[in-house]
């Protein structure tokens, strides 16, 4: 009676794992430029460099948020700038002719550039300084102040669009996590390890996913979308490593046992 010791990686032909080895580094290395094409995606959705938690939520709940000079003004900011200059800046703000009415001179003293001028360049010129100054903010010109007067309404993409990208990555993804689950388990390293990283990966995949129809609700679950795919991608890198190392570290021949 002979038995055989279950099938391992490392008793295939070399080249047939050196030939799975090329292939996992060639999925490893699309996530790579899949990630980086997340963040260039999402990263400009709130204006603001890089890729925030604004842009997730934006992505899939959308983002309300008011223009910065607009919260300074209505929190009292200067305290020394009269009220109907104040209300005149708001007025403004909120008007759909920011841009246009900025300098103009139909509006007299009254015309935005105006009244920043007077009242805000004491504080917020590149040359201030004191103990009020704060050059880093800077209102001198319309190129500064324009980043800080619009306000910002991010409208989330539509749910045909969410579904057809879902239908695309959800299935795809996970058939990947099960071959390099059963790739990693073919190793020489701890099955116990894999399964670990297998089962949080698998989780995370599903929050992921999950959590892209559920923010559309509750916007802060934006951060279970990150922290879910953050665990996918891990766990793909880890299996797909180890899996990996084990195919072109020396292999051996396989044993039999003979009673």
């Amino acid at each position: 009676m002979s038995m055989s010791s279950p099938l391992t990686l490392r008793e295939l032909p070399y080249l047939f794992r050196l030939g799975i080895a090329l292939s996992v580094l060639t999925l490893l290395g699309g996530y790579v430029v899949s990630g980086l094409h997340l963040r260039w995606h999402y990263e400009n959705r709130d204006e603001s460099p890089g890729l925030t938690i604004n842009d997730i939520i934006g992505a899939y709940h959308g983002v309300q948020t008011p223009s910065p000079l607009i919260s300074a003004l209505e929190d009292g900011h200067p305290e020394t700038l009269q009220e109907f200059e104040r209300q005149a800046l708001i007025d403004w703000l909120r008007s759909d002719r920011v841009s246009q009415d900025y300098d103009n001179l139909d509006l007299g003293d009254e015309a935005p550039s105006e009244i920043i001028a007077v009242s805000c360049l004491d504080c917020h010129s590149r040359g201030s300084s004191g103990p009020e100054a704060y050059p880093e903010v800077s209102l001198e010109y319309w190129d500064d102040i324009q980043k800080l007067a619009i306000s910002k309404d991010i409208q989330p993409a539509g749910t045909e669009i969410v579904a057809m990208s879902q239908h695309t990555h959800a299935p795809t993804m996970a058939v990947i996590m099960i071959v390099l689950g059963l790739l990693g388990v073919l190793t020489r390293f701890s099955n116990r390890l894999i399964g670990l990283v297998t089962f949080f990966a698998s989780l995370g995949l599903l929050v992921d996913m999950a959590g892209w129809w559920i923010t559309r609700e509750v916007a802060q679950f934006a951060y279970a979308i990150v922290v879910g795919g953050a665990l996918y991608a891990i766990g793909t890198m880890i299996v797909g490593g180890l899996v990996v190392i084990d195919c072109v570290l020396p292999g051996r021949k396989r044993v039999s046992a003979e009673e």
